[in-house]
């Protein structure tokens, strides 16, 4: 199974930000979407991604005047990306070899979603008990 199946069970909605948006406002997004990290495009290219850890490492750094920045300035570049054809498990594999949580899905230069490791989790465990109630299915009519 590739990715594909995950970005069509999450819908076509890709949230994004600019690498100049301000620091504040890009907090505000995550904040008010409940949501761990953002890719950061310009110019239609995914440039990196900005995500909670980004904004904990420059608040240590800076303080409170980590909030007079901008993305571009704290963002992780560049960004590990990967496309719609790519296996879940290979995705699992990055995120874990990487040690990163979400992966951006670019297809032909163009940004078309963005998976968390959640969802490649719940995507595999789906498909695993799906196969366990088929083959006990297939056992109990045997």
């Amino acid at each position: 199974m590739t990715i594909t199946a995950i970005l069509q069970a999450k819908g076509g909605e890709v949230i994004h930000v600019s690498p100049t948006d301000s620091l504040l406002s890009a907090v505000d997004l995550l904040a008010r979407r409940r949501i761990g990290c953002v890719p950061v495009v310009d110019n239609g290219e995914v440039v990196g991604i900005f995500s909670e850890r980004d904004l904990l490492y420059r608040v240590a750094q800076d303080g409170a005047a980590a909030l007079d920045h901008n993305v571009g300035d704290v963002m992780t570049t560049p960004a590990i990306t990967i496309d719609d054809q790519t296996p879940v498990i290979h995705g699992l594999s990055l995120m874990t070899k990487r040690r990163i949580r979400h992966l951006p899905v670019v297809v032909d230069g163009v940004l078309v979603g963005l998976v968390s490791i959640g969802d490649l989790v719940k995507f595999r465990i789906d498909s695993i008990e799906s196969e366990a109630s088929s083959l006990r299915d297939y056992i109990q009519t045997a």
